[in-house]
């Protein structure tokens, strides 16, 4: 499989992105390039995280995965290639591949093959100099034991964990904003599956899970089911991030009504 996905914070207003591609194309011709996203806030390590975790699974079983969200970019961060059963990922060892590394059969290498990057390698663009070409050679069929050195330490982000009380509270947390300003939680759909439900979150009370944005009036503040299986905090119409003030790991709380 030659087909290699980028997730970066680089915006699409600089040739950063463009620049990966060709150093990509320059070793493997034939790869197939597919851009996740690259307006991930910048130097946000967990959202881009949240990112490929959601995208990952929806990619043939031999993807590789290069992202580069990069705040320790020449520091002494390691640069990394995680494989699982079903894709590579290669980027700095930063916790982006937290999700990864939790995969049964999960392996990570570090970098340390000067051989397979860029002769002359930047300060501040591993993503051009070290990252991409290692995709490139991935694609090529290059075995990541081949590309580094197997390490059992690789970064992992702290995870944020719902609760499920014994008097049928839910305590979670707000993992992820989307561009649209919905808030993402870590409740899974399934605790709310059935019964009505009451939401609390930046003081204010929601009345129930709704099916759809469009059940709502226009500015109604709603909870509902994500396209990826959590709960989900918006505004219809609106914003909810900017409209709560709310951030990742801002409480969320969740309690079967009467």
């Amino acid at each position: 499989m030659s087909l290699i996905t980028l997730t970066t914070d680089f915006g699409l207003a600089d040739g950063y992105v463009g620049i990966m591609k060709g150093v990509i194309l320059g070793i493997a011709p034939d790869a197939r390039l597919i851009d996740l996203s690259h307006d991930v806030m910048p130097q946000n390590i967990r959202q881009a995280a949240h990112i490929l975790a959601g995208a990952a699974p929806f990619f043939p079983a031999g993807a590789i995965h290069l992202a580069v969200v990069d705040p320790g970019v020449g520091s002494a961060r390691r640069p990394l290639v995680v494989s699982t059963p079903d894709a590579c990922f290669v980027g700095p060892d930063n916790g982006l591949f937290t999700f990864a590394l939790a995969a049964p059969g999960a392996q990570a290498w570090v970098l340390d093959r000067p051989q397979f990057w860029r002769p002359e390698v930047s300060h501040t663009f591993h993503g051009r100099d070290i990252f991409a070409p290692i995709a490139a050679h991935l694609a090529l069929g290059a075995p990541p034991h081949r590309l580094g050195t197997p390490i059992a330490d690789p970064v992992r982000l702290k995870p944020t964990r719902a609760e499920r009380l014994g008097n049928g509270t839910i305590h979670g947390h707000v993992s992820h904003v989307d561009r649209f300003g919905n808030l993402i939680t870590d409740i899974p759909a399934a605790w709310v599956a059935s019964g009505r439900w009451m939401c609390e979150i930046a003081g204010r009370q929601i009345d129930g899970i709704t099916a759809t944005y469009a059940e709502a009036a226009p500015g109604a503040l709603i909870a509902l089911i994500s396209s990826g299986g959590a709960v989900e905090i918006a505004v219809c119409n609106g914003n909810a991030a900017q409209q709560l003030g709310t951030r990742p790991d801002d409480p969320v709380r969740l309690w079967a009504a009467l």
